[in-house]
């Protein structure tokens, strides 16, 4: 069923037209869905009211955690997806995805429900405090309590269609909600609107992931017969294949996930002893510093059907050739970008609010954090790459390197040495360690046959 036009993509085509055919619609979706992030953080920041600024940025980490299911049944999934269409096994890309859609539902409802049965002391643990606790817990009732499992479905919904080739039809369907999310924002944050604040971007948000759970429905509706992507309750499989495949790279992916988010819950902490000014400024910071990281991650994740496949039908000398470029064009591309956000800093973070003391914290975190950038693309790619072909460990051991040896470590020692300041440092300080283990790890493995 799969066309002729996708197995020549996969095949055949000019590595460069590939990784564009491949990477561009996923990285353009990946930055609109950083630009609503970054729409939520501007019609709030409108309000001028630190507290609903605070709000947003301390339900970060819960919404990150939302990844860890994308990356267990997204990533795990399309990668299972591909390398079965290297390998022609087309009734295993059938069952995968199945199994892959009907897990998703199950542990998205569940997260919700387990949201709201501990619902207090995960406020407190976020770092809430009596002064953002009532808006933090309006905003996640819409983004986490209800809005879960749309939230979860359209991203991983995105992966399984991304894992034969549509990539424009993906990122259609990301896409779409996020443009929603965005001329939804004004109406249901600011006064001229409905003036909900922070719970309104949060409804606002809900509502979009909905629609985008509607186009892929209808995707596959209208593509039924042309398509492997299956959720048909018939195709569903416990098996100890599907599930070894799938776990086997999602797991390492999801807790990598997970470790992100302990990373970020520890910065709001040391932040929030600061006070919700400071809090704000870090969440402006990163979400400003997120539009080049989601470029590195868009591209990451775009090419990894190319590597899967290539890696399945035992082409390594096309996989390496797919990997290479891409990171060629994309260090130089986040160099240039870190050091306009490096010079630029007042002026970027003074676009999301119009506050002296927040556009003071922001300015000195942005340019502590987006000197790690053209690293960080390294270290991105090499774990795609990981996913891509199945070696999960891999990537679990990068994981526990970013966080839990380098990155949490430098966050206290950094914020020791310079107070409040030293913790946007951390980032760098890991990604330059770990590029440089990137680029041995990848060279190491093209040269293995």
């Amino acid at each position: 069923m799969i066309e002729d036009k996708k197995l020549y993509l996969f095949e055949k085509a000019a590595v460069p037209k590939a990784v564009a055919s491949m990477a561009i619609p996923t990285m353009l979706s990946s930055l609109v869905m950083v630009i609503y992030n970054l729409a939520d953080t501007y019609f709030v920041g409108m309000l001028n009211q630190p507290v609903e600024n605070a709000a947003v940025t301390l339900s970060a980490p819960v919404l990150l955690a939302f990844n860890a299911i994308n990356n267990l049944f997204g990533i795990g999934t399309s990668s299972m997806m591909s390398r079965a269409l290297g390998r022609k096994e087309y009734d295993t890309v059938r069952r995968a995805s199945a199994f892959g859609f009907y897990c998703t539902v199950f542990l998205s409802f569940s997260f919700s429900m387990i949201y709201l049965a501990a619902k207090n002391p995960l406020l407190s643990l976020l770092g809430t405090d009596a002064e953002t606790l009532a808006s933090t817990a309006e905003y996640m009732k819409w983004t986490v309590a209800c809005g879960a499992m749309p939230s979860i479905l359209n991203v991983v919904m995105a992966y399984m269609v991304r894992s034969e080739g549509s990539t424009v039809h993906a990122s259609i369907g990301t896409m779409s909600g996020c443009i929603l999310n965005i001329v939804l924002d004004p109406i249901f944050i600011l006064p001229q609107g409905l003036g909900m604040g922070a719970a309104g971007a949060g409804f606002a948000t809900f509502l979009s992931n909905c629609a985008a759970c509607l186009y892929f429905f209808g995707l596959l509706f209208v593509r039924r017969g042309k398509t492997y992507v299956c959720v048909d309750i018939r195709q569903f499989r416990m098996t100890k294949d599907i599930v070894k495949e799938i776990c086997g790279v999602g797991i390492p992916a999801s807790i990598q996930n997970l470790l992100n988010v302990v990373g970020m819950t520890v910065l709001n902490n040391f932040t929030s002893s600061y006070g919700s000014a400071a809090v704000a400024a870090m969440g402006i910071a990163q979400k400003i510093d997120m539009v080049p990281m989601y470029i590195a991650l868009g591209v990451s994740q775009g090419i990894m059907p190319l590597v899967s496949y290539n890696y399945a039908s035992d082409n390594r000398r096309r996989m390496k050739q797919t990997v290479v470029f891409s990171a060629k064009i994309t260090v130089g591309a986040l160099g240039l970008i870190a050091l306009c956000f490096y010079a630029g800093a007042e002026f970027f973070v003074g676009m999301f609010i119009q506050n002296g003391e927040i556009i003071g914290y922001g300015t000195r975190f942005l340019r502590g954090l987006c000197l790690a950038l053209p690293f960080l693309n390294m270290d991105f790619l090499a774990v795609g790459v990981f996913q891509a072909v199945g070696m999960g460990k891999k990537a679990f051991a990068f994981a526990i390197l970013r966080k839990i040896i380098m990155e949490i470590p430098a966050i206290y020692l950094l914020n020791r040495l310079l107070p409040l300041y030293g913790m946007a440092y951390a980032q760098f300080v890991t990604e330059v360690i770990l590029a440089a283990a990137a680029v041995i790890t990848l060279r190491r493995m093209f040269r293995e046959k």
